[in-house]
């Protein structure tokens, strides 16, 4: 599974970053499964889902949330309308509106590609919401919080705390696929996974987590990280390693 990939709707994503050609870009590469992840918002997950059944790929209803602290965090659910619930609480706490001609355009779509319409809020901001409050709305909904690209030195946990609290309930942190070791970071022994963070229809797949589950669903994947019930991660691994 690739659990970190961005569509058009984030304003930082190519245009081609469209439902089908996700979906037949994770079929190509081999993966089971994506999670759909915008900046702040959820608009274009229902369409990657429609072309991920008719690829054959499972798509994880998601998104990567920006804390008040500028904190990236995936959150991963395993229904659109508890995805669409948390999207309502990102909406109601961010502000600004978007310059395309400065950060990019945000575009719904459906799942060929043909435009929707276009989101007007400043999704490549930050919202309001406090780190702990974020991760405690994502479990509320029964979803799964994960630190993103902790590598790297900007909009990670660690670039901005410069620490993993050890009271923050986080599910697990991710690496990027440009990350080092493992230990060359200060993980404080939670699970680890690795996404591409995909922009591009080529970075899909780059970087990949291998998991033991029954089915790719959020549940399962939850009991994967917490290694229950016989589930467990596999590997870790991006393309190049």
């Amino acid at each position: 599974m690739d659990l970190h990939v961005h569509t058009c709707l984030s304003p930082c994503a190519e245009l081609s970053m469209v439902p089908r050609t996700i979906a037949e870009r994770a079929r190509q590469t081999g993966l089971d499964a994506v999670g759909i992840c915008d900046h702040n918002a959820a608009a274009n997950v229902q369409a990657v889902c429609e072309a991920g059944r008719e690829a054959g790929i499972a798509v994880i209803a998601g998104m990567e949330v920006t804390t008040a602290e500028e904190i990236h965090l995936l959150a991963l659910f395993d229904s659109e309308e508890q995805l669409q619930e948390f999207a309502d609480l990102v909406r109601n706490h961010l502000s600004g509106s978007n310059d395309p001609e400065f950060f990019g355009d945000q575009i719904v779509v459906e799942k060929n590609g043909d435009p929707v319409a276009l989101e007007e809020g400043l999704l490549i901001g930050a919202t309001d919401l406090g780190l702990k409050r974020t991760v405690k709305e994502i479990h509320r909904l029964y979803g799964l919080a994960i630190a993103c690209h902790v590598d790297r030195q900007t909009f990670s946990i660690l670039s901005q705390l410069g620490f993993i609290p050890a009271e923050l309930d986080l599910d697990a942190v991710e690496l990027s696929r440009h990350a080092g070791p493992e230990e060359h970071y200060e993980l404080r022994s939670l699970p680890v996974v690795r996404s591409s963070d995909a922009h591009f229809p080529e970075e899909i797949g780059s970087a990949f987590t291998t998991f033991f589950v029954e089915e790719a669903t959020v549940a399962e994947i939850g009991m994967a990280l917490a290694a229950r019930e016989g589930r467990k991660i596999l590997k870790v691994r991006a393309r190049d390693s």
